[in-house]
């Protein structure tokens, strides 16, 4: 209440709620410091596989960036059981859903070829057409993202190995006549060859006659 000279005089609280007061704050300051030791103890700790942060490529809290995929390599350039392994893996593909879905008829004009992992470049063309199936069926493609698969790669991957010149015009052209042959690649340039001969006529001893 304020005073004869117009001050405010201060409140004064009967002992027994000022003791009550007090409590009430300590227990306030207890609950602050069990509440940050429980924070400290969720940072330190790992982030569960199960984190809600995960579905947005996000790491939990404390826990470390997830690993970036492995960036996919051309099938030429692997070897052993890593190539094994991606080989298998793509004549799932194209025996489960390419050839049930666009392989058209075996003819003279479309060959096709039952041993068609023997042959480098088929195996090369179709790796990369199921790389980039993987690419645009991924919702970030969006809706359009299978049309342009179709357009820009299926159509032109499948022209490329079934063309009647094609790396499979040698083996089979009719379903009742299987066969399998490859066919051989072009010799070595003549600039390969002009530099082997020169390689073989440095290294002559002198006064011996280059062939």
């Amino acid at each position: 209440m304020p005073s004869d000279d117009g001050e405010l005089e201060p409140v004064r609280i009967p002992d027994p709620h000022l003791e009550e007061i007090e409590a009430s704050v300590r227990r306030l300051v207890e609950q602050s410091a069990q509440q940050a030791q429980q924070l400290d103890h969720i940072a330190s700790a790992p982030a569960p596989s199960g984190s809600p942060f995960a579905a947005f490529g996000m790491p939990g809290l404390g826990g470390s960036p997830a690993a970036a995929p492995p960036e996919p390599r051309p099938i030429l350039e692997l070897d052993g059981e890593e190539r094994e392994d991606e080989v298998d893996a793509l004549s799932d593909w194209v025996d489960d859903f390419l050839l049930p879905v666009y392989g058209a008829e075996v003819t003279t004009a479309a060959p096709w070829c039952l041993q068609w992992q023997e042959h480098d470049d088929v195996v090369a063309w179709l790796h990369a057409l199921w790389l980039a199936y993987q690419q645009h069926k991924d919702p970030e493609a969006g809706l359009s993202g299978l049309f342009v698969w179709h357009r820009d790669f299926l159509t032109h991957a499948v022209a490329a190995i079934r063309a009647p010149g094609g790396p499979l015009s040698a083996c089979m052209t009719s379903p009742d006549r299987p066969a399998h042959r490859l066919l051989p690649g072009p010799p070595p340039s003549v600039r390969s060859e002009t530099a082997a001969t020169a390689d073989d006529a440095g290294t002559a001893e002198p006064g011996e006659p280059t062939p």
